[in-house]
């Protein structure tokens, strides 16, 4: 199991939201560059970063801080945030990035992801954002009809990567993260799923390692995404990513 931080980017700055509200964003950074070199420094395997103002419009906003980060990097980065589009998806890997995450497309258009897979095997995973069970889009502006499963098990087949998901209740929030939901997603798909929500601490990195599986199906949680914590510094992100490594 992976410790990723989080670098979500709003108008070229790093900041923080509490349960996707776009009006409730604390800054941390003015050069993600520096923030995501820092991370980096202290053991990162990978950096996850979202282009919040790219997820409400719907294309990419924030390209400017993302060359700044991969310019910062020797770690692979994944990125979310407006990519609904293959010519976008293009773009992106050529430009550095490792992985495109892919939310509300996924949600739209279930083919693209199929399409995309095909041509980028390995470089594709779909970010499920779950607010009561159901697919959020569009910045988390917009609640579905759709579980989270049911999206989840649309690309069982197809070559996604992995699945990452959220419960938008616990983002930003440091209540604890829905390992409950996670696990049960886990359980019922054959894809490795990455945990985001609400990690505030050392015992909830302990309590998602102690549900990890592998399930029977192959599912398993594999990796943890935190934010909030470590810029807030009630997590320590080295030493929960040391323990991580040590207890696999």
């Amino acid at each position: 199991m992976i410790l990723i931080p989080a670098i979500d980017l709003k108008n070229g700055q790093c900041v923080r939201l509490f349960q996707g509200e776009m009006q409730q964003a604390t800054v941390y950074s003015d050069d993600p560059g520096a923030m995501a070199g820092h991370w980096q420094s202290l053991g990162a395997k990978r950096l996850h970063v979202v282009d919040l103002n790219g997820a409400f419009a719907g294309e990419p906003v924030n390209s400017k801080a993302v060359s700044a980060i991969l310019a910062a990097l020797t770690i692979p980065v994944q990125l979310g945030g407006g990519i609904r589009t293959l010519e976008t998806i293009r773009l992106w890997l050529e430009s550095g990035i490792h992985t495109a995450i892919l939310g509300t497309i996924a949600c739209r258009d279930p083919q693209l992801v199929k399409e995309a897979c095909r041509l980028y095997p390995g470089r594709i995973s779909v970010g499920i954002d779950a607010r009561d069970g159901h697919v959020a889009v569009e910045g988390w502006s917009t609640t579905t009809d759709i579980t989270a499963l049911d999206l989840a098990r649309r690309f069982e087949d197809v070559g996604v990567a992995e699945i990452i998901f959220t419960d938008i209740s616990r983002d930003g929030a440091l209540t604890g993260p829905n390992i409950p939901a996670t696990r049960a997603l886990a359980e019922a798909i054959s894809l490795p799923i990455i945990l985001s929500g609400g990690v505030s601490s050392l015992e909830d990195i302990h309590n998602a390692h102690a549900h990890a599986g592998p399930f029977a199906h192959g599912g398993r949680i594999s990796g943890i995404i935190t934010g909030k914590a470590i810029y807030d510094g009630r997590l320590d992100f080295q030493a929960a990513a040391r323990w991580l490594e040590t207890a696999d």
